[in-house]
């Protein structure tokens, strides 16, 4: 169970790569964190006072979350050193659902895929229909379902490269679980975090979500080419994302069209 945010066992969570028949992964590594809490009513005392004590629920769940974000942090580490060791430059792709995640690395693909190998790990909690889609582009991909979790983590992350062994020297690409708030807090080992939103979404996604978006890169604003049909402020959505992070590089472009897509492969290319 996630601490930070109530999710899903991740022992749930299948590695698949894509024609393959997809199994369970047991984990040879040791769960610590999950077994912390195994026995809750292991008390000899039978509760008589009426009263609770809310300031230790409240230790106890703080001292479990730093437990979960130390042991994913540590593994995350690991992951950039093996990433590192081979020159694999991974980017960590995340939205909320919808936003023309898949539709864009499927673009990226066909446009950059001749010059440097490409492979994708696509993070859903259910369905290996990203990774069809992925794959149909001829590029190596394999699917991490997480069940119930609602974010990819680090171990998950380190037994996707072990079943897809991207290339030394290639771009990695992880499309991470629809999600605006739980993906900001795992470091999965990527080298830099891209944020897509879409002008069907709010002007005001990153007041909304500012964790996301302070944790973010670079954010990609796609279907551009809807902006004449839609009320959304590109200039005060770029207001909004850089007052909580000012660091913040924003593109505008169109999945669809490719309209403005070479700023993307620019960026890529500077990393």
């Amino acid at each position: 169970m996630c601490a930070t945010c109530g999710c899903g066992d991740e022992t749930g969570t299948r590695i698949t790569v894509p024609h393959e028949h997809p199994h369970d992964h047991e984990h040879p590594h040791d769960h610590e964190h999950p077994h912390d809490h195994e026995h809750p009513h292991d008390h000899d005392h039978t509760h008589e006072h009426p009263h609770e004590h809310p300031h230790e629920h409240a230790t106890e769940t703080v001292t479990l979350e730093q437990k979960v974000l130390a042991k994913n942090d540590l593994t995350a580490e690991r992951n950039r050193g093996w990433l590192a060791g081979r020159g694999v430059l991974a980017l960590n792709v995340m939205s909320s659902p919808g936003s023309g995640k898949t539709t864009l690395l499927e673009r990226t693909i066909a446009d950059i895929g001749g010059q440097r190998r490409v492979s994708v790990v696509e993070g859903d909690q259910e369905t290996m229909l990203d990774a069809n889609r992925i794959k149909a582009t001829g590029c190596a991909v394999v699917q991490v379902n997480t069940g119930a979790g609602c974010h990819l983590e680090a171990e998950m992350m380190r037994d996707a490269l072990t079943a897809l062994d991207p290339e030394p020297n290639s771009l990695l690409f992880i499309e991470n679980v629809g999600n605006l708030v739980c993906p900001a807090l795992f470091d999965l080992g990527e080298k830099s975090r891209v944020v897509v939103i879409s002008v069907t979404e709010g002007t005001d996604k990153p007041l909304k979500y500012p964790h996301m978006f302070a944790a973010a890169n670079l954010v990609i604003v796609n279907k551009a080419d809807l902006l004449p049909y839609v009320d959304f402020d590109v200039d005060l959505c770029t207001k909004y994302a850089r007052s909580v992070n000012p660091d913040l590089r924003m593109i505008t472009l169109s999945a669809t069209t490719g309209q403005g897509i070479a700023q993307w492969y620019d960026w890529i290319a500077k990393q």
